[in-house]
């Protein structure tokens, strides 16, 4: 199925960068406060990129459910990110932000394949920068914290 508009609304890419904002502001305050801080900062990060793993699973499913009859690969796809996700949160936070980082990449990868079969590549460019920035704001931290527990 192919959906006809090739135009981002405004609101579209403003609430797709404030989506940013969590992943910007912890992972930059994870370095500016003590170690008791950091502990907190870390983990609420954890939980957010977790969140956005699992959107961005859920994203396939809609696609998927416009579809008769539905892909069965494209949902049972749309499930991995939560499920990773969800393993993610019990490991020790720094490999738990990693995989977090990893999935986002496998989103990407992920969406790279399959938005243009829907007509949606033009959503491309800006989950690019997105995915990165998120994937830079998971992987500082817990690298960071990687090196001070050695």
């Amino acid at each position: 199925m192919q959906f006809s508009s090739k135009n981002m609304s405004f609101v579209a890419r403003l609430l797709g960068f404030a989506g940013l904002i969590p992943f910007v502001a912890l992972a930059a305050l994870s370095f500016a406060v003590s170690s008791e801080r950091r502990a907190l900062l870390v983990s609420s990060l954890l939980a957010y990129g977790v969140t956005i793993v699992s959107f961005l699973g859920a994203i396939h499913w809609g696609l998927t459910m416009v579809e008769r009859p539905p892909r069965m690969q494209r949902l049972a796809w749309g499930v991995v990110p939560s499920l990773l996700g969800w393993g993610s949160l019990m490991v020790p936070v720094e490999i738990g932000l990693c995989i977090v980082a990893a999935v986002l990449f496998l989103c990407l990868v992920m969406d790279y394949k399959i938005y243009p079969q829907y007509g949606l590549g033009h959503w491309l460019g800006m989950r690019l920068v997105l995915s990165l920035v998120a994937m830079v704001c998971t992987v500082l931290p817990a690298l960071a914290g990687l090196r001070l527990s050695a």
